[in-house]
């Protein structure tokens, strides 16, 4: 039996040490967070929020609908206007706390941000994350020494593709199926869920994020690629 090399099969997270880690989150499941925050009475529009890997900017843009204030950078220039910061190096006190930490933390650094994420945060932080990473092997300290208050975990998959952002189920002009020469679609294998950290809770509770991506998409969201248009003519 061949291998199935489909990218909802083979699509993992899985960088080397000195990667980027340039997987862009769709701007809907940053929504999903704000939208669970708002409902548990979060007053976010009188709040600041720090976005510390801000990549293109589709997961601090979703977070300035919702926030008063935003502070976003990335140790990378990816051209988009955010700060050139690297978070985790130098003193803590050359960054200013701020009410929440909300991010897609490189994955071979989510801890470090967890830690410098929770010292900088006065409400809470929260951070995406494979659900795997909950069970992985090495991080019982992290979560016996610091246990989030809550795991929202996604009840569809969060398509995350590496140095782009696509449609879930759109056409990945970047994933040509070599049979039939044309783009697969845009899909993962990949389950993620959001890890929330809140000031003095620690008992850590299990909640699902029903489907809400066609309800939080927005115009917008996605860039048109030059392949896309060129298909489109």
């Amino acid at each position: 039996m061949s291998q199935n090399t489909s990218s909802a099969v083979m699509q993992q997270r899985s960088e080397p040490h000195d990667s980027l880690d340039d997987f862009p989150t769709p701007p809907w499941a940053t929504r999903a967070l704000c939208e669970w925050l708002v409902a548990r009475g979060y007053d976010l529009g009188m709040s600041s929020v720090r976005e510390p890997a801000a990549n293109r900017g589709h997961m601090a843009k979703p977070l300035f609908e919702y926030f008063g204030h935003l502070m976003a950078s990335d140790i990378h220039d990816y051209g988009f206007g955010y700060l050139q910061q690297d978070y985790l190096f130098g003193p803590i006190e050359w960054l200013d706390p701020t009410d929440w930490t909300i991010t897609n933390p490189p994955f071979r650094l989510a801890e470090q941000f967890i830690e410098r994420a929770r010292s900088l945060s006065r409400v809470g932080c929260a951070m995406l994350v494979r659900s795997a990473f909950l069970e992985s092997e090495g991080r019982e300290g992290l979560f016996a020494d610091h246990p989030p208050a809550f795991v929202l975990q996604f009840a569809e998959r969060v398509v995350m593709l590496r140095s782009r952002l696509v449609r879930a189920g759109a056409a990945d002009f970047d994933n040509i199926d070599p049979a039939t020469g044309k783009p697969r679609k845009a899909s993962t294998a990949t389950s993620y869920a959001w890890i929330v950290w809140l000031k003095n809770e620690t008992d850590t509770r299990w909640r699902r994020l029903e489907k809400c991506r066609l309800r939080l998409e927005r115009p917008g969201d996605y860039p048109v690629s030059t392949r896309e248009q060129g298909a489109a003519l």
